[in-house]
This record gives structure tokens, sequence and C-alpha cells, in this order.
């Protein structure tokens, strides 16, 4: 009779360990006991088998097994062996976002210890210190910029904006460290199970990180599960000259202490059109450089709607057009156009994507797949291709959104203590915070098509919505697309003040795969901008134009 106290890798939920015990054990002679939480395992044998014979059927399962200790008896000269004492389960975080503090708050609720690891001297990751947060401040204080002076209201004066950008900068960064105090540092300080390490961590192999600390030596960290939530930044297009100038990425953007009178914008997505509209409001003279339409991706009435709304502004926008060369002397950007103009302009804004943080991470040793661009590959349970390593957040395959982040740390912390939850993406609402706003959820025409979905679709201008007539903010458009085969609502596109607030509403009227007869028929109250959600749909079999006020 021989025992052995085993380490077991590779585990990836309660079956794993349960399918084992039972494989194993209905062989004659042979008992294992496998704890999944820690991956030790109590394994004893009463006869002739050999050692290494029962270690490869544990092996053929996909797992690592290695020996930890032996205790041996014979059937006249017995002990007592004690069962092995659980451990918490060890998970190693790189990153301090949103997705690595839900991953961490979720793992220590489930009996794990979590280490963090952070290369940045603050904690927070992107959205709290230079995204979602600063940017949402400064496009508000934008607004009400230019509501001084373009208010669609008569009888009230309209005046250009005095402004004062370092006191705006300085209230925008008190939000910004309040909210990083409260939603992380004082996290971390009131979780003892969550330990933090400041240095940049890379992979020595699947199990242990190595962390170069800046004023200490290398230390290594060794993990059960290791989640990588290390975000993303700015993706810098190839463009000839533009290595050798001081452009700003969204970052400097948000930090400027200063509004340039003249701005060009390279790019034409979420990032790009908020901060445009912000510092053409803030007085700045925007011109901004389109590689193909607004928001190409989206329906082709929400660019087109935009781009009318922004060049009555004052916005130049310049489609179809590329940066073919940048140069800067004398406080001035030059930039040549694959269309033949030459712009000039006192500051240059870089906002042509994020690119994923991962060439820092040392992947090739472990084998984890990524895409072309660094994104590490995950499945809908945050799993990479290597069954004790997850991701989350913008570093990942996932939509580059800090609620995505948040949703998909949690669930990978529920997958790594035990549990089983997925993320769906199927009704992901996604917001844009131009004046009007932009939000769209489900899919849209083209992509319903593409995935062979006959469709049926109706457009309400904001004119047929009483609470835009009486804002006098008409600009915009609400979009329902349905399934015509069975009448279930699967998308939206709204161009609106607000929209980001009542997209929500078709989110879960997707979810609950409601027919657009049941949308109609819901309560929406009177003069509001949902109520709009409510009056598309009722287009779908009739003409609103021909109905009463708040008609049911």
């Amino acid at each position: 009779m021989w025992t052995k106290k085993l380490k077991i890798e590779g585990m990836t939920c309660p079956s794993c360990a349960t399918g084992l015990e039972s494989e194993l054990n209905a062989q004659t002679g042979v008992s294992l006991s496998v704890s999944y939480p820690d991956g030790i395992a109590r394994l004893t044998v009463t006869n002739e088998i050999p050692e290494n014979s029962v270690l490869q059927q544990i092996r053929d399962h996909g797992y690592q097994v290695s020996i930890l200790d032996t205790e041996s008896a014979s059937c006249c000269n017995s002990r007592t062996v004690s069962e092995p004492k659980q451990q918490a389960l060890k998970i190693a975080i790189i990153g301090t976002g949103s997705a690595a503090f839900a991953c961490a708050l979720k793992a220590v609720e489930n009996g794990a210890k979590v280490t963090l690891i952070e290369k940045k001297a603050i904690i927070g990751g992107t959205c709290v210190n230079i995204g979602c947060v600063p940017s949402k401040i400064m496009i508000r204080a934008a607004h009400i910029a230019h509501l001084q002076q373009y208010h669609p209201f008569q009888g009230i004066e309209k005046h250009p904006p005095r402004l004062d950008r370092k006191a705006l900068l300085s209230q925008q960064q008190q939000r910004v460290d309040e909210l990083r105090a409260a939603k992380y540092e004082n996290i971390l300080s009131a979780h003892p199970d969550i330990s933090l390490i400041k240095g940049t961590a890379r992979f020595k192999n699947n199990h242990t990180l190595l962390v170069e600390q800046a004023n200490a030596p290398t230390i290594e960290v060794e993990a059960d599960r290791i989640l990588i939530a290390t975000g993303a930044s700015a993706a810098i297009p190839p463009v000839p000259g533009l290595d050798k100038v001081p452009y700003w990425t969204s970052t400097e953007a948000l930090e400027s202490k200063s509004i340039p009178k003249t701005l060009t914008v390279i790019g034409s997505s979420i990032v790009a059109l908020e901060l445009a509209q912000a510092y053409q409001r803030l007085g700045s003279q925007v011109t901004l450089l389109a590689r193909h339409s607004l928001l190409f991706h989206e329906d082709p009435l929400i660019g087109q709607t935009l781009q009318t709304i922004l060049q009555a502004e004052g916005m130049t926008i310049l489609t179809h057009t590329q940066a073919r060369q940048v140069t800067y002397s004398s406080q001035q950007f030059t930039i040549e156009t694959d269309q033949g103009q030459t712009l000039h302009s006192e500051q240059l804004l870089i906002a042509t994507g994020r690119q994923p943080n991962t060439h820092q991470l040392n992947l090739q040793v472990t084998g984890i797949n990524t895409e072309s661009n660094g994104a590490i590959v995950v499945d809908d349970h945050l799993r990479t291709n290597i069954p004790h390593i997850y991701a989350a957040g913008d570093c990942s395959t996932l939509p580059q959104f800090v609620y995505v982040a948040a949703a998909a740390g949690t669930r990978a912390a529920i997958n790594m203590t035990g549990g089983d939850a997925a993320i769906n993406l199927s009704c992901l609402p996604v917001v844009m915070f131009t004046d009007p706003q932009m939000a769209t959820t489900g899919l849209t025409e083209a992509q319903a098509q593409e995935n062979k979905i006959d469709t049926d679709s109706r457009v309400l201008p904001l004119e047929n919505v009483p609470r835009a007539l009486a804002n006098f903010e008409t600009e915009g458009f609400i979009k329902l697309v349905i399934n015509r085969k069975n009448q279930h609502i699967i998308g939206a596109q709204i161009v609106a003040e607000n929209a980001g607030e009542i997209i929500q509403t078709v989110t879960l009227a997707i979810y609950h795969q409601m027919t657009v007869e049941e949308l109609s028929g819901l309560l929406f109250p009177y003069l509001t901008m949902a109520e709009g959600i409510k009056l598309c749909a009722q287009t779908f079999n009739k003409d609103v134009k021909e109905l009463s006020c708040c008609a049911g």
C-alpha cells in the first residue's frame, strides 16, 4: 500500500475533480480524493498497480500532475494519513482596471487569495484615470459652453462663453482622484485577501509570473489561476513623420491646460468624434480626417446624421481622406493628405483606435492564442486556450467597453473558483457621448441580413417625438429593426438627446424577445425621449402623425 499527495494543475471546474475521482476510484485498490479549489489530491493504492500507470491516467485527461510527498504502509504496519489541509486558491491578476478589480472582488468573495500586479504609478486603469470619467466631464463642460452661445430659446441672451481651462481641468482631475480613491484605492485597503505588487509582469511559465520592480529585485508570483487584464493603449497609424512630432493621443487631449486655436483630428470613431466636438465647442477650429465615412461600421444613417450636425457647428470633416505625411515646425503641424490637401493646425490628435497591451507579457512561453494585433483570444467564459489562464477587458477579443470589462472580470472569477458563468454579448448597448448622443443595440439591418435574417425596419425622425419638439432639438432619429418572420425586435440605432439613457429599453426588449407589437403596447411616460421608442414601434402598423397626443 502506498499513499501520495499530488498537485494537479489544469482543472477548470469542480466537475473536473469529481470526474477524475469517479474514473480512478472505479478501479480495484485505488482511492483518489481531489480538492478542486487548491488542486491538491490524496491518492492511495492498495494493490500492485504501478505508480506511473495511475499518474498517466491523470495526465491523459490533460492535467499536469506532480508528487508533493509520499507516505507508505504495509498491511500489518499501517498508520493514519491526515487529509491535506485545504489552502485558498491563489489567483494572480495582471492589471488594476475595471476587469481586474471586478475579478478580484468576486474571487475573494468565493474564498480565493488575489495578487494584483500593476506597472503604473496609480491604479484604476483607463476608465477612471484617462478615459470614461475625465472625457465625460470635459464633454459636459463643452456642452454647457455651447448652450451659452447656441441654445434654441428666444428671450434668453446668448453670449460667447468665458473659459478658464485650468479651472476646468483642476475640477476634472479632482473628481477623477475622488472616484479612483472611492472605487479602487479604498476597496483595496478594505480587503486583506487582495494584495498589490507594483511592477511589470511577464510570464516565466504557465503558472509563474516574473515581476520587475522599479527599486527592488524581480520577484516570482506563482498562481493556480491567472487573469490577464492589461488594457489597451492608443494605436498609432504608420503615417510618415508621425513618430517625429509631438502629437496628442486622447490622454494628452484630456489633460491639456490650454485650448488650441486650431486642431486636426485623425480618426472617425467614438473617441475621435467625442473629443473633436468637445474641442470645437470649447473654442478650437477642428478639422477631422476620416479614412472612410463617420462611424462606418454602424448603420450609414448614423454617420450621415452626425456629419450634418457637426458641420453645422463649424467643424470641417474630410471623409475618405488619410494623412500621407506629417511634419512639425514653429509650433505648427502640417498634414499632407492623400487627396492633395495641405492642412495646418496648432495641435494634432490621433484617435484611430486602441491596441491591446500584451507585447510585454512574454506570451510566447505560454502558448496563449492571440490575434494579429495582440488581442488575447477568449471564449464566452473568458478562458484562453490554456485552461487556467483567463483574459478580460481591452487586452482581449471582447468589445472595448468598460462595462464589458467589468462583467467579464466578474465572470472570469466565478469560473476560476469553480462556477459556470458566460458573458452574453448578443444585445450589447453602445453609446457615444456626442451631442446629440449616438446609441445602438443588437443588430443593424446589414448585420442581420449577413446572418440570413429577413428584416423589416422603421426610422422615426425626432420631429415626431413630442419631447424633442418641446426641447426645440429635433435633429436625429430612432430606428428599430425587427425579424420579419416572428416580429421580434433585434436591433436599434438612435441619434438623439439622451440616446444613451433610452437605448436600454430596446436592449431589454431584445433580451426578452419582445415583438414590435408588444413593445408598442407598453406604457411610456409622456414628454420623455424614451417615448420615441414606443412611437417608432407604432410606425410598423400605423402613421404616428395621425395619432393624438400620447396615443396608446
